[in-house]
């Protein structure tokens, strides 16, 4: 059975660091790109980042080099490194496969408050 798991996410003050993780089934994730979306409410879903099956990276503007995308094939794992966290940045953060309706996480709630 094919399944895609975020895990990481949580409250933590502005300025702070959270690193978010997801794991899929190895028949989906070795040769598929990897991608982070977020959702706060009453907003579109949007592209947080996304890293290729080789390793190649792409961000939303928005980041701004305070996040990082990366892949460790061995463990079927992608992780988003956030750091300068704003109170903006909360909502709830998806890990998608392949960049298709076929495979999302569940989601995992990141929440940025003083």
């Amino acid at each position: 059975q094919v399944h895609v798991v975020e895990s990481g996410g949580g409250l933590v003050q502005p300025g702070g660091s959270l690193r978010l993780s997801c794991t899929a089934s190895r028949i989906i994730f070795r040769l598929n790109a990897m991608l982070w979306y977020r959702q706060s409410p009453g907003k579109q879903r949007e592209l947080v980042a996304s890293i290729s099956s080789s390793g190649a990276t792409a961000y939303g503007e928005f980041v701004k080099d305070r996040f990082t995308i990366s892949r460790d094939n061995a463990k079927n794992t992608v992780y988003l490194q956030m750091n300068s966290l704003k109170p903006e940045d909360t909502a709830v953060y998806y890990c998608n496969v392949g960049g298709t309706a076929a495979y999302w996480g569940q989601g995992t709630q990141v929440t940025v408050s003083s």
